[in-house]
């Protein structure tokens, strides 16, 4: 089901089984209830009496921004004023999971990483390259949320695998709200401030004005080489402070001299003795707002289990 949240949750009418159908059915419905609340009070319901599900739902494409904040970058390795071009690569939908889920650590896995991210969620069919203005986002974003890009990085680095070690199920916590977006809102799409801790302690912190490639441009892109459908997610990229650090350049260059089945071995021993890589017992906070509180898209938190 679906609702509107004032401090309460005003249920909207209608059933709509997809975030694809609730955008295209049900959106209007929403506006209304928010401009009318007192006429649908009789049912509105505590929040806490509720089980909050990912507000973007399978099926739906989850595709992703890599290293697209300038300090991101400079931890992943890479010079900012070097790389030229926007990353991309996709999730598979089987891993979105509820705001407040458990993140479940395969057995295998022992580098588990977090990235908080602004996402996107697309509110237009596209089947053909666009140039997109920034002018003309509300045509083809619906809305925003928060989305975590859980990665194992013993996965994605070694196997040179980024969908297989994005991929596991419950590795894309999502929401807690979609917040849809009207008129002079898009322009908060520069000003979002991006938190995430665990345990309690600040690991990222930035702004989306600091992001590298804006929303406008990186959709442009995606549609030179992707349908675009209505629900699909975009992530935008997380910033600097993740658990995973680019070896120093001497160590890099002694990594290349060394046969396969020797460097990753190695590299998995120097990652593993970080202690900001997620384990069991773990809990993660993301939250994602405007300074002036606006637009708020709520507290994300999953605990690691496994």
């Amino acid at each position: 089901a679906w609702g509107v949240l004032h401090d309460d949750i005003y249920p909207i009418e209608g059933q709509f089984n997809t975030t694809a159908e609730f955008l295209v059915s049900g959106q209007q419905q929403a506006f209304a209830v928010l401009a009318d609340l007192q006429a649908h009070a009789e049912h509105k319901l505590n929040p806490d009496a509720v089980e909050l599900l990912s507000p973007v739902t399978n099926p739906c494409q989850v595709l992703c921004q890599g290293a697209n904040y300038r300090q991101h970058m400079i931890e992943s390795g890479m010079n900012p004023d070097a790389k030229t071009f926007n990353m991309m690569f996709n999730k598979s939908a089987a891993c979105i999971n509820s705001p407040d889920g458990d993140i479940v650590r395969p057995a295998h896995v022992k580098l588990l990483d977090y990235e908080i991210e602004l996402g996107l969620v697309i509110g237009k069919q596209v089947t053909q390259p666009q140039q997109v203005a920034e002018e003309q986002l509300g045509e083809y974003v619906a809305g925003i949320v928060i989305g975590n890009d859980i990665s194992a990085r013993d996965i994605q680095i070694p196997q040179m695998q980024f969908f297989k070690g994005k991929s596991y199920r419950t590795f894309c916590p999502v929401g807690p709200y979609l917040c849809l977006l009207q008129g002079d809102d898009y322009k908060y799409l520069d000003k979002l401030q991006l938190t995430l801790k665990v345990n309690g302690e600040v690991r990222q912190s930035d702004n989306t004005s600091e992001l590298v490639f804006k929303p406008a441009e990186t959709l442009s892109e995606l549609s030179q080489v992707a349908d675009l459908n209505v629900g699909d997610l975009v992530l935008t990229g997380t910033p600097a402070g993740c658990a995973l650090r680019a070896p120093k350049p001497f160590m890099v260059r002694l990594l290349g001299l060394l046969p396969e089945h020797k460097k990753w071995p190695l590299f998995i021993k120097k990652q593993a003795q970080r202690a900001e890589y997620l384990q069991p017992g773990d809990t993660i906070e993301s939250t994602i707002a405007s300074d002036d509180g606006v637009v708020d898209l709520g507290t994300q938190k999953n605990t690691i289990v496994g």
